[in-house]
């Protein structure tokens, strides 16, 4: 056995995240799935779709002298879906000096954990031409310590890799012409046919950066079968890629095809064709390919990783991980196109994956382990919000409704005891108040409302909607800035600010405190909360809190426009925020931890909700295109559009997909509720109760909640007081300067709160409450007063 030189390789890296399709078998007896890129195969998942375990299997060219071409590097590519709605894709790949063109189709078997090529090599000049498969292993996540090495499978030869306890097995119908092992930038394939044009044969490649290298051989038909095999022993693998390759490839298809077809006819009838695809049936088939069988429910956020990173183990979730936020996304889409199964797993995966105290961690593996550690208050509320939607859809009954109950218990209450504010906004980069987190805690909680009646819940129901009455009553107070550094150049009155970061001195939001700015390209620093802007205000309308003529919210917008606006040319786009860092830089290089960020084709597609819900559907249908426009060749919607001058260099053009994550599902997600709503004539995710209550029946709060970490300095004449504290507590209490005192015992809610409620009925501007409170059991007193004053 010949161990190959150059141990340990070049540091591995992951491959490209602009992925032209994707594809997985819907079978319980398959768990793989396959990207593809720049023509070839990239990353292969195994056994779930957050476990990536190759960077990239592509194909080399060369004659017996001195011809060499790599496939993705060497040729122009072209990318066809062979049917509507069925994620099997036809691969042309031509070489850029018309020497010959490479004809692939890419599935993966239904009943065999293996992803199949059908390749075919059209000579198209003089002299014979000999083909060459070279993979990367990267088992699992990562690529640093893998090992391959030759063998076989009953007298069958192979080409095997193993790592972190997982194996996989590459063979061909007929037996490979040559074969070798070897490490990444010293003794692999591509080093060896490069200065060679031979392979040197190396049997073992030992703990380090490795790579797969096969010459092919054609049968009569001039064809080459491809298996790529996995399994916990290397036995497992071969076994896989054996049996797939003994079955006809046409009859792998057409069962590969069928699953497909079986699920897309289940769904609505809402067909749009845009750059040679069905639109729609591509974004239900994206959605529905990020889910592992083995944990129904849990879909994944892109199986892609953004810019690939700079280094394969740098961040070995990628972006292969589940959001909460972007899952409820994914089932609001489910529940649009019809399948109301899909979203009924789920919820279940949402209940199964709640914390013990009400919370979802910020993102997680399929199992629901914690990965990056923060939490987020919108996706500890989106969930009430789905299973509202879902209520009042039709897609859940009664008695699965009265399931439910302890999660949306749960979750009201981690909300009630940690909102309005949030550990992490939805870009996960600041804490404070935010008009997108605020917006979805408040419909949250009228959700959660909605339900308990439905349920005949007593006091909660009551509970919550005082909670989202009060917080919605002081979305202004919190967010709205008049006279703001950004008005004047507007001409606007005032707008809705990013972020109000929390005062140490208040404990409440600062309109004008610093927030950090961080990962842009120019510096990151602390710069004034009204002095960032963000489309998330758009949430509250979305949710239904705002109107969308309202005043504020059409200053808002022309603010948002003024500075996050960007004609590209295939439509506007949107960035995040000013001063947003998460994107290419300026001369185009990768996004490494500086940036400038891009436009959003997720954000078009809120923008367009926004216009339609304004009864300007015109625009939002024009948005729509925009966003099929923006898609890759595959049809796939990026997470951002480059939006700079061209760069043809680093393949960037204006207004097509950047090197950010691609699929985005949550992009797919909004694009499909968005041909929904446009087929109803309204927004279809909007909660009619939150519309009601605000922005047409403009509810008045009846009180005003008091938290120890979340105090209010004052609160309106005629509106009650409400304390909520950690522990059953005796409240002592004054409304005159402790001239007369009472006491008031916290009612225990069941949440983890209890509360007390202090009138203020007939008090006056300048006048305060004062109060402090004793243990209940204990007799403990807290130790010092708070007060409240009375504001006009």
């Amino acid at each position: 056995m010949v161990e190959a030189p150059g141990s340990p390789g070049i540091w591995p890296r992951w491959t490209s995240s602009a992925k032209s399709g994707i594809g997985t078998a819907l079978s319980d007896t398959s768990r793989v799935w396959f990207t593809i890129s720049h023509g070839i195969l990239n990353e292969v998942y195994y056994p779930r779709v957050d476990q990536a375990c190759i960077r990239d299997l592509g194909l080399i060219v060369t004659d017996n002298d001195s011809f060499f071409a790599e496939e993705k590097r060497d040729c122009t590519s072209e990318v066809e879906s062979l049917e509507d709605g069925v994620p099997a894709f036809l691969l042309t790949s031509t070489h850029l000096g018309g020497r010959f063109r490479i004809i692939k189709r890419v599935i993966c078997d239904p009943r065999s954990d293996a992803v199949l090529m059908e390749i075919r090599l059209e000579n198209l000049g003089d002299g014979a031409l000999r083909l060459f498969a070279l993979l990367a292993p990267h088992l699992v996540n990562g690529g640093a310590h893998n090992t391959g090495w030759r063998g076989e499978y009953k007298g069958y030869p192979m080409l095997f890799a193993e790592g972190a306890g997982t194996r996989l097995a590459m063979a061909a119908d007929q037996p490979f012409l040559a074969s070798s092992v070897g490490f990444v930038g010293a003794s692999d394939g591509w080093q060896l046919l490069y200065h060679n044009r031979r392979l040197m044969q190396y049997d073992t490649a030992t703990d380090g950066n490795v790579a797969l290298t096969a010459e092919l051989a054609t049968g009569v038909d001039g064809l080459a079968h491809l298996a790529l095999g996995f399994g916990l022993t290397a036995a497992e693998a071969a076994f896989h890629a054996r049996k797939s390759l003994q079955t006809p490839f046409e009859t792998i298809l057409n069962d590969y095809a069928a699953g497909w077809r079986a699920w897309q006819a289940e769904l609505r009838t809402l067909e749009r064709r845009a750059r040679g695809h069905n639109m729609y049936r591509v974004s239900t088939a994206i959605l529905h390919s990020h889910e592992t069988p083995t944990f129904p429910g849990g879909v994944i956020a892109s199986l892609s990783i953004p810019w690939g990173f700079s280094k394969s183990d740098d961040d070995l979730g990628g972006y292969h991980l589940v959001w909460p936020r972007d899952l409820c996304e994914t089932a609001g889409a489910l529940l649009a196109c019809g399948d109301e199964t899909g979203v009924r797993r789920i919820l279940r995966y949402l209940r199964a994956t709640h914390e013990a105290d009400g919370s979802w961690p910020q993102n997680c593996w399929l199992d629901g382990s914690a990965y990056w550690g923060g939490v987020q208050l919108d996706e500890c509320a989106f969930p009430m919000l789905l299973l509202g939607l879902a209520w009042l859809k039709g897609a859940l009954r009664r008695p699965e409704l009265q399931d439910y109950w302890p999660m949306v218990k749960s979750a009201a209450g981690y909300v009630m005891s940690n909102g309005p504010r949030t550990k992490q906004d939805r870009w996960e980069e600041n804490a404070g108040y935010t008009p997108f987190t605020v917006a979805v805690a408040i419909a949250a909680l009228l959700a959660a409302a909605e339900i308990g009646e439905a349920l005949e819940i007593e006091n909660l129901p009551a509970l919550f909607r005082d909670t989202a009455d009060a917080w919605n009553e002081q979305i202004e107070d919190w967010l709205y800035v008049k006279d703001g550094p950004l008005a004047p150049e507007a001409g606007v009155a005032g707008y809705y600010i990013r972020i109000a970061p929390e005062s140490p001195e208040t404990e409440g939001p600062d309109l004008h405190g610093l927030v950090q700015v961080r990962n842009h390209e120019s510096g990151s620093g602390l710069v004034s909360a009204d002095a960032l802007v963000s489309t998330d205000a758009l949430a509250l309308v979305r949710f239904g809190l705002r109107a969308p003529g309202d005043p504020r919210i059409l200053d808002t917008i022309r603010v948002i426009d003024g500075l996050l606006k960007v004609e590209l040319p295939n439509g506007p786009g949107w960035r995040r925020y000013n001063l947003d860092g998460y994107g290419e830089r300026e001369d185009g290089r990768p996004f490494n931890g500086v940036g400038i960020g891009r436009a959003w084709p997720l954000l078009a597609g809120e923008r367009a909700h926004y216009a339609l819900s304004a009864g300007r559907r015109a625009e939002a249908e024009s948005l729509l295109a925009t966003i099929e426009a923006q898609t890759s060749p595959g049809g796939l919607i990026p997470e951002q559009v480059w939006d700079g001058p061209p760069i043809p260099a680093r393949g960037l053009a204006p207004g097509e997909p950047s090197g950010s994550a691609m699929p985005l599902v949550w992009a797919h997600a909004e694009y499909v509720k968005l041909v929904r709503s446009l087929a109803d004539g309204a927004v279809f995710d909007m909660p009619p109760h939150t519309v009601r209550r605000y922005a047409q029946g403009k509810q008045q709060a009846r009180c005003r909640p008091w938290r120890p970490d979340c105090p209010v300095p004052r609160i309106p004449a005629g509106r009650i007081l409400r304390l909520d504290l950690p522990q059953a507590s005796i409240v002592l209490y004054t409304r005159d300067a402790w001239r007369t005192q009472a006491e008031i015992a916290t009612r225990d809610t069941g949440l983890g709160l209890h509360v007390a409620e202090i009138w203020t009925e007939g008090m006056t501007a300048g006048e305060s409450v004062v109060f402090t409170w004793r243990d209940a059991q204990a007799g403990v007193w807290h130790g010092r007063n708070h007060e409240v004053a009375i504001a006009a």
